[in-house]
């Protein structure tokens, strides 16, 4: 039988599991075992079973590891269920209204929100990182005009470490400090090189007079044939994205930079697999999803046809936007983009059927008693991929919109994993269902 066809065969053997106030329970047949419940400050109990191999000789099973948690961290807390996001405590619609990106990075870096002196230094400090290295200019040159930018978002990242080599000792807490703000700091420029060689556009330098958003959208948008002024709504706008897509637990492409880092791996590398694994169309592509289905539909006249096929269980059509794989609840996320898309569309007063399919769409969902029964209210993607096509992005770059807005969690959760003493390299078991050991045959045998 193929390995593919190959049935799982599960141990006939009695589980149960009980819980004390300190300990669980766990009976594998006729023996027990302790296992402590640890606590965190918000969320549910986790059960250790870190020593669980060594005293029963038994694995768990979690694909996707969904019930797992991989990792200790102070960094950010979701409450999928009650739609709750929490940066270092401060709720994720507080920040987006009150705080800059700038803030959010300091907080998220440093673990509190800095006074005027210190956001100043830290603003400072980024915006003096801006530049980079001139010979990567050649580098760029090295990839195809129709390259994908994430494509190039990667191979850039990762050669970073090949020009900042002064500063890739992650056991230095000073190095480590230097290359997460060279991250922050180079990853606009390096996103709107990646947009400007695609373009075919000379690359426009920093300007370090503007801020962290403003500087992006001048080095993305500007030309040096004529000034660029920055609107400050977009300005704006921009920003909200950068906060709303600064951190968001442990998603895949988080994971992914604590795996890499895990291994000792230097930094630009770390960021670089983040970037890679959040390019896949499950994760970082969602937004460009759903402005592809918007476009499908088209006008608003055809939106009751494809709401219909989206209840529809035999038919393939989902809608993209709607619903979260943590949020069973309103998209903390998404309420703030709501206003914002309205606020960058009167801004620009685009004359666009897409947005207004999208707007009508929104509507007509939020009403629907299908979608408040199952829940799929419009998430965080559906509005970005709205505003960044209204700004102008192609969607391509939306992706890489992603991957510069999460750096700075990136950044955050690799220096909070390098700096845990506990902290060791993963490395995830598996339930076997290949051949038992078996004799190897010669070749006239077989």
């Amino acid at each position: 039988m193929p390995m593919h066809e190959r049935p799982v065969y599960y141990v006939s053997k009695i589980w149960s599991l009980k819980m004390a106030d300190n300990n669980a329970t766990l009976t594998v047949g006729e023996t027990s075992y302790d296992l402590p419940i640890m606590q965190g400050s918000e969320g549910p109990d986790v059960i250790d079973i870190r020593k669980l191999y060594a005293a029963s000789d038994h694995f768990t099973f979690d694909p996707g590891f969904t019930s797992t948690a991989s990792c200790e961290s102070a960094l950010t807390f979701i409450d999928g269920d009650k739609g709750i996001l929490l940066h270092r405590g401060y709720s994720i619609e507080e920040l987006s209204e009150k705080s800059s990106f700038m803030e959010v990075s300091y907080l998220l870096l440093n673990g509190e929100l800095p006074n005027k002196a210190q956001l100043d230094k830290f603003s400072h400090t980024i915006s003096r990182h801006t530049m980079l290295h001139e010979q990567l200019a050649t580098f760029y040159r090295g990839f195809r005009r129709d390259a994908h930018p994430m494509a190039i978002m990667c191979g850039v990242v990762g050669a970073l470490s090949a020009f900042y080599h002064d500063s890739t000792d992650i056991s230095d807490p000073t190095h480590r400090m230097i290359s997460s703000h060279r991250l922050i700091a180079k990853m606009p420029t390096i996103a709107a090189m990646a947009y400007k060689y695609s373009v075919g556009q000379p690359f426009v330098y920093p300007d370090n007079n503007l801020s962290y958003t403003g500087n992006f959208l001048r080095m993305t948008f500007g030309v040096p044939a004529e000034k660029y002024v920055v609107n400050p709504v977009i300005e704006r706008a921009m920003d909200r994205i950068f906060i709303l897509h600064a951190d968001h637990e442990q998603n895949a492409s988080t994971s992914t930079v604590r795996l890499a880092g895990s291994s000792g791996a230097n930094p630009f590398a770390c960021i670089a697999a983040g970037i890679a694994c959040l390019w896949g169309p499950a994760h970082g592509g969602a937004n460009e999803a759903a402005l592809n289905m918007l476009r499908e539909i088209g006008t608003p006249d055809r939106i009751p046809h494809y709401i219909e096929r989206a209840k529809d269980k035999n038919d393939p059509f989902r809608l993209m936007g709607f619903g979260h794989r943590v949020y069973k609840n309103y998209d903390p996320r998404a309420s703030v983009m709501q206003q914002t898309v309205r606020e960058v569309l009167a801004e620009l007063k685009i004359s666009d059927p897409i947005f207004d399919v999208a707007m009508q769409l929104e509507e007509m969902a939020l009403n629907d008693p299908y979608f408040i029964e199952k829940k799929l209210f419009p998430n965080v993607d559906f509005y970005s991929g709205i505003i960044l096509s209204a700004i102008g992005f192609p969607t391509e770059m939306f992706t890489v919109l992603f991957a510069l807005s999460r750096t700075v969690g990136w950044v955050a959760q690799w220096n909070e994993m390098i700096s845990d003493p506990a902290q060791k390299i993963g490395r995830p078991r598996q339930l076997y269902t290949g051949p038992n050991h078996r004799p190897y045959p010669s070749l006239d045998a077989r």
